[in-house]
């Protein structure tokens, strides 16, 4: 067996072990990076990427479909051939993960080494039947996978992840989906709008990471007139009939209901990919579901020379999480026992469906009861957002009662996207309600409904402060 001394070891090269990786390396130790499956991570090949093809065609199809309400006829039905829409979804798909194989072109042959590790001491691993390795410090970035509950195991092929619908040569005819989060909804609502009929269903209520239960609902219903949704169904019965899968559940209006579909989309959560890493060698101690514990400002698990960034450690599933995770841990794997925390920026999340869902820094899940206002803005009335016949959503601020500081949002609304960044920077400069609405705003833009929110959120802390000096005395 070939052994390696390193000064550090990565296992996996993904977007947070590539982060890893190349941290420690700048820091002018070496390191080696191990990569079992496929490379090109997990964005570029069935995740973010492939996924935002896939919505951008489902957009255009839309846009193609909604042009009589402007005055826009167009001569005859429009056609989608999924043919064509799967082809480019993959070549473009291909053309990104080219980008990330480019980048692990110009890593060392001798710091690449191919196989799945597992420890088989503290400080060394082993990589297959090939390699051990002997490393001061490991950083474990293996990633994530889907999860598929043992009772869809049993309809075989015809139920799918989100990595399989990228495989499709063509586009099938019905799919019902399995879980209305942030990936369920994108692919779901791409689906529909081109030309799949699509059923999502969800437990509890839970619907694309909100917990604001006024947008929440504002979603639900915005989502339920395009295509069917229920976030907490009752599905009576699933099984499998040919190449068919039978689906008996209760619907909306209360009435039993039996279809069929081509497959079945599950996107019911992912699971770490630890289990066979043997963690227990290395003196790492897990909870009863295998996770280890660790520190999201170090990378840190406990006080070991082992780190942890990515999806696999279960915090902030989210590509500019894991890169960030992973210099951090990069860095203090390279200068362990030196350890020091690394900048952690505002959590910011967004869902590519349309109108757009996106979270902000804290929300009123994480907020004492009683510390914050909330400033609202309903969309329907927004200008630009009419004009557009985008005027669909609805935003929430949040502020802090007595620093007046803006602390989150949550929203579903056109450009949610850029809304929410513009709330990062705020929320990460500690800005206060007052301060941002002595920010510009331009006339026409969406933007401008923001600042009807600061106004409202600011009246508010007004009311508030008003009550609290009036008890006061």
């Amino acid at each position: 067996m070939k052994v390696v001394e390193t000064d550090v070891a990565v296992i996996g090269a993904g977007t947070s072990g590539l982060s890893a990786y190349k941290a420690a390396t700048k820091t002018g130790k070496r390191a080696v990076l191990i990569e079992g499956g496929p490379y090109g991570t997990t964005c570029a090949r069935v995740g973010c990427m492939p996924s935002k093809l896939l919505i951008a065609a489902a957009e255009a199809a839309h846009v193609a479909q909604n042009g009589v309400p402007f005055g826009v006829h167009i001569s005859g039905k429009v056609r989608i051939n999924g043919k064509e829409v799967m082809d480019r979804v993959k070549r473009e798909r291909d053309r990104f993960v080219g980008f990330v194989l480019d980048g692990l072109e110009n890593i060392p042959a001798q710091d690449k080494i191919r196989g799945y590790a597992r420890f088989v001491g503290p400080n060394t691993l082993e990589v297959d039947d090939h390699t051990r390795i002997k490393a001061s410090s490991v950083v474990i970035a293996t990633g994530s996978n889907a999860h598929i509950p043992p009772p869809f195991k049993e309809l075989g092929d015809r139920v799918i992840i989100n990595d399989d619908v990228f495989a499709w040569d063509d586009l099938p005819a019905r799919v019902a989906v399995f879980g209305p989060g942030v990936i369920g909804l994108e692919i779901g609502q791409a689906l529909a709008r081109l030309g799949v009929t699509i059923r999502v269903f969800g437990v509890s209520g839970s619907l694309a990471g909100l917990t604001d239960l006024k947008v929440r609902q504002s979603a639900k219903k915005i989502f339920q007139q395009e295509f069917y949704l229920d976030p907490d169904a009752r599905v009576l019965e699933t099984k499998r009939e040919g190449d068919e899968i039978v689906i008996r559940y209760v619907r909306l209006d209360n009435s039993e209901c039996t279809e069929r579909f081509d497959y079945a989309l599950v996107a019911t959560g992912r699971r770490a990919n630890l289990s066979t890493l043997d963690l227990a060698k290395a003196n790492v101690d897990v909870d009863d579901k295998g996770m280890p514990s660790f520190d999201r400002r170090t990378m840190q698990i406990d006080d070991l020379p082992v780190f942890i960034a990515g999806d696999v450690n279960n915090d902030v599933p989210l590509l500019h999480e894991a890169a960030d995770e992973g210099h951090i841990a990069g860095l203090n794997a390279a200068r362990f026992p030196d350890v020091q925390p690394g900048l952690r920026t505002t959590p910011l999340a967004i869902v590519f469906t349309e109108p757009q869902i996106a979270m902000v820094g804290q929300g009123p899940d994480k907020l004492p009861k009683g510390s914050f206002v909330t400033g609202e803005l309903d969309f329907t009335g927004q200008g630009r957002s009419r004009v557009m016949l985008r005027n669909k959503g609805l935003l929430h601020l949040y502020a802090d009662i007595k620093t007046r500081r803006f602390v989150g949002a949550q929203m579903i609304g056109p450009s949610a996207e850029h809304l929410a960044h513009l709330l990062a920077w705020s929320v990460q400069q500690e800005m206060t309600i007052d301060q941002m609405l002595q920010m510009p705003f331009y006339h026409p833009v969406i933007e401008e409904g923001l600042r009807t929110a600061l106004r409202h959120a600011a009246a508010e802390l007004t009311a508030a402060s008003e009550i609290t000096t009036a008890v006061g005395s």
